[in-house]
């Protein structure tokens, strides 16, 4: 018959083996499936398997067409969506447009809408301000909603000085712009950043807002002239998650004018331009973003071409970055 003393101490030299094999598997299959299960990348289902994501047209790239003959261009050029302005349905239905009408043209000519611009002037600065801006807002998300967007752009103005720009408030603005569009207009509004706008100029500054806004469909847009012209840079995208994206606006820059005198109207073709397009599409992809990507373009040198033709060579060339991926 064995000691029941050393038996014991038998057993519990066993079972604190046991503990730290167990303890050592766990955190090896812990490790391993946080390597092993990275952010799922979105498939090239698109453009007849040319691209992961739908490519829009945002319409002020081919500015001077009415609106009926931007949703047919897009679509003749192959264009997966439209991105409308908010001026455009307002004054579509001021005419006595329907714009629930307006919606099925867009269904039917084999587009839609993941993004209407914008929410102008929705985060002023006092209380008194943003209770008066509300009534806008709440039109253009009506607008929207009624042909069908998924999201529209709320644009951080009044601009004013940094200093006077409060994130903290901005966060609590677009936590309420959140709360009205989805519960209200089934429509989620993305917060954009934009250079002129010191308190939102960058991409860092839009992300701490829409994560303050502590709201789970919280949403910003990038744009990679703004990220150029706002000094963000692209390497944070390696940190973000496709999912915080509402639509990404595509586009490129010159080398001339100097960086310090590029504006909006200076945007060039996707690789016409300086930009690491082909770099920036990686990074973006890598994040699992599976949403359009737009194409941005104010150039007034485009408007006085055949806008279809500007349409076209904006569709492939956007095509011909994301090849290179």
């Amino acid at each position: 018959m064995s000691d029941p003393t050393m038996r014991n101490t038998s057993n519990r030299r066993a079972f604190l083996t046991s503990i730290g094999a167990v303890a050592a598997a766990s955190t090896a299959t812990a490790i391993g499936a946080a390597e092993a299960t990275p952010v799922t990348q979105p498939a090239k289902q698109f453009q007849n398997g040319a691209s992961p994501w739908p490519l829009c047209l945002d319409t002020a790239t081919i500015r001077p067409a009415s609106l009926d003959e931007k949703i047919r261009i897009a679509a003749q050029t192959g264009f997966d969506a439209i991105e409308p302005w908010e001026g455009e349905l307002h004054e579509y239905e001021q005419k006595g447009g329907s714009l629930k009408d307006l919606g099925k043209k867009i269904r039917d000519a084999g587009l839609y809408v993941p993004s209407v611009i914008g929410l102008w002037n929705a985060i002023p600065a006092t209380r008194k301000e943003f209770d008066a801006s509300l009534v806008d807002s709440r039109r253009r998300m009506r607008q929207a909603a009624a042909i069908g967007a998924e999201h529209i752009q709320v644009v951080p103005q009044p601009a004013r000085p940094w200093q006077e720009f409060d994130p903290k408030w901005a966060a609590d603005c677009y936590r309420e712009l959140l709360d009205i569009g989805l519960n209200e207009y089934q429509i989620n509004p993305a917060l954009v950043f934009v250079q002129f706008l010191p308190g939102c100029a960058r991409m860092g500054q839009a992300a701490a807002i829409a994560i303050d806004a502590n709201h789970p469909k919280a949403k910003i847009i990038p744009d990679v002239f703004h990220m150029h012209i706002g000094h963000s840079g692209f390497e944070g995208l390696k940190h973000m998650r496709g999912d915080f994206f509402a639509i990404f606006q595509f586009n490129d820059a010159p080398a001339d004018p100097p960086l310090a005198n590029l504006k909006d109207e200076h945007r060039v073709f996707p690789g016409d331009g300086i930009l690491p397009l082909v770099d920036i599409l990686r990074d973006l992809k890598a994040t699992g973003y599976a949403g359009c990507v737009s194409l941005e373009l104010y150039n007034p040198e485009y408007w006085k071409r055949n806008l279809k033709e500007v349409a076209r060579e904006g569709h492939d060339k956007t095509l011909a970055v994301i090849a290179k991926l």
